[in-house]
């Protein structure tokens, strides 16, 4: 078994944290997932480089990774230690014969590298053990942190059209210290709308908090993880926009997110229920209405201490927040992709070019609304206008003129070679396919594909399953595939010339002529 090493993202993510977003070296931890050891050790190798946040814009990773991960020893030192399941273990002691001893040696068998020693592990279960019994009162410092969730009920938008019905989700947002509360109806719980509820409740409270808790749903964790969750790049991206640090609750554990949960149940009470009867053929009445009560939410005077939550947030967490980026965050789904041997990758169906050299490497697609950015390596190496038609390329010249000079492995001349090599037919389908595009490299995928037919269907069924697409006139891939599948290209070909002797005779009762027309 391997040490995990931290991931250049993460080391990233320190910089930010510690140097934007001001945390403490708790925090960072906390955020990360990370010890406070690897924290402080980053932490001190950026200040003996002389890196501080943002990093310069030719700072790529491998020369950060040089920086900062100078060898793999070094890493070595960072690891977190595995966290054993002690609720699993509590069980498995009330099994006859079943001791720790035992139970710690299974724990360190799995993790052989990133263990706790048997005493550290006994002090730990001890401890762990006497907090069961306790209940933790969270206190919250002022414009620390937001809790985000959504309610369970939905609520009802008919189409005045066809009086269909679609169900609204309702999204809510929770401050610690005041309990200033924000909620709106969305479409969905999607990436889209979980960020479009992100950016307008900051713009409601103008202004960003520290940390942002989220619960463990697709949108917001890529990985649900006790431990170390992985976040969705684009809430990530978001998260790095605002300078925020972003603390996924831990799965089932509701107390790391008390607050949203008493947010929920309160939107759920005072606002959905009073709209339990009305009837919204918009998504915009819905959040009027939402928004009208949830003004006399805020105000509403607390039972068991002074003012209000609007009184609160105004003396407490207004003057805690971080002000508002000048301009609002620009949202972007993020995905990996790897460049094909065309040099493009397909985003939505559509194809866009990267530099040859990439041919094959795995790149970074951040697709805007207008702008689709690729980056290798954390740096752009190329910017597309967004384009949504299927099927089609959007290629820049100067990735083609620099794949010529570097890139010849690849050519039309080889793949008519292999083709002419299988049969007459089979280097006609090649040919047309190299032809029929603006730019012969865009027919490599298709001339691969052919290429992968003769290995699965032998070189014999291919050029028969050509001669058929030609005789037809559907020389693409997926005719001649379709004819390889359904074995047509075994059938003997009909003779066109006989068609001529089958045809139906000009005169007849029901031909009425072209007399007829005068």
């Amino acid at each position: 078994m391997t040490t995990k090493r931290v991931t250049m993202q993460k080391i990233k993510d320190i910089l930010r944290l510690k140097y934007d977003a001001n945390l403490s070296l708790r925090q960072i931890a906390l955020s990360l997932s990370l010890s406070l050891g690897a924290v402080s050790k980053y932490l001190k190798r950026a200040e003996t480089a002389g890196l501080g946040w943002p990093l310069s814009g030719d700072m790529s990773d491998d020369a950060l990774r040089v920086l900062l991960q100078p060898g793999r020893k070094a890493a070595v030192g960072l690891c977190v230690l595995a966290e054993p399941d002690f609720v699993v273990m509590q069980q498995e002691l009330k099994r006859k014969g079943m001791t720790r001893q035992l139970l710690w040696e299974e724990y360190a068998q799995v993790h052989p590298e990133a263990h706790y020693s048997y005493s550290r592990f006994t002090v730990l279960f001890r401890r762990w053990r006497a907090r069961q019994q306790l209940s933790m009162r969270q206190h919250h410092r002022v414009g620390e942190k937001l809790f985000v969730d959504y309610c369970g009920p939905t609520i009802a938008v008919v189409n005045p059209d066809t009086g269909d019905l679609r169900e609204a989700q309702v999204f809510v947002a929770v401050l610690g210290a005041s309990s200033y509360t924000y909620a709106e109806a969305t479409w969905s719980q999607s990436l889209p709308d979980w960020i479009g509820s992100h950016m307008r409740a900051f713009t409601f409270y103008g202004g960003v908090p520290a940390v942002v808790v989220p619960d463990n749903l697709k949108s917001a964790v890529s990985k649900a993880c006790r431990y170390e969750p992985d976040l969705n790049p684009t809430y990530q991206q978001l998260a790095e926009y605002y300078g925020v640090a972003v603390i996924p609750a831990r799965p089932y554990k509701p107390k790391d997110k008390a607050k949203a949960e008493v947010g929920v149940q309160l939107v759920e009470r005072w606002i959905m229920m009073r709209l339990r009867k009305q009837t919204f053929f918009t998504l915009a009445a819905l959040n009027q209405a939402i928004r009208f009560l949830l003004d006399e939410l805020n105000r509403r005077a607390f039972k068991k201490r002074p003012g209000s939550r609007r009184e609160q947030f105004e003396r407490l967490d207004q003057p805690a927040l971080k002000p508002l980026p000048d301009s609002p965050y620009e949202y972007r789904e993020i995905k990996k992709a790897r460049v094909h041997l065309d040099y493009h990758v397909e985003y939505d169906g559509h194809y866009y070019s990267v530099p040859y050299p990439l041919v094959k490497q795995e790149v970074m697609i951040h697709a805007g609304q207008t702008t689709l950015v690729i980056l290798h390596n954390s740096k752009q190496v190329a910017l597309h206008p967004r384009a949504h038609t299927r099927g089609s390329h959007s290629t820049d010249p100067n990735h083609m003129a620099k794949a010529h000079r570097k890139h010849q492995e690849w050519s039309p001349q080889r793949f008519l070679s292999w083709a002419e090599k299988i049969g007459p037919y089979t280097r006609n389908v090649v040919q047309h396919q190299l032809a029929s595009r603006r730019h012969p490299e865009h027919g490599y995928r298709t001339c691969l594909g052919l290429l992968s037919l003769a290995k699965k269907y032998s070189q014999p069924r291919l050029e028969a399953a050509c001669q058929r697409a030609q005789h037809i006139g559907a020389m693409n891939y997926k005719s001649i595939a379709s004819i390889l599948s359904k074995s047509l290209d075994k059938v003997p070909l009909q003779d066109t010339s006989a068609k001529t002797q089958t045809s139906l005779p000009l005169e007849h009762d029901n031909v009425r002529g072209a007399d007829y027309y005068h």
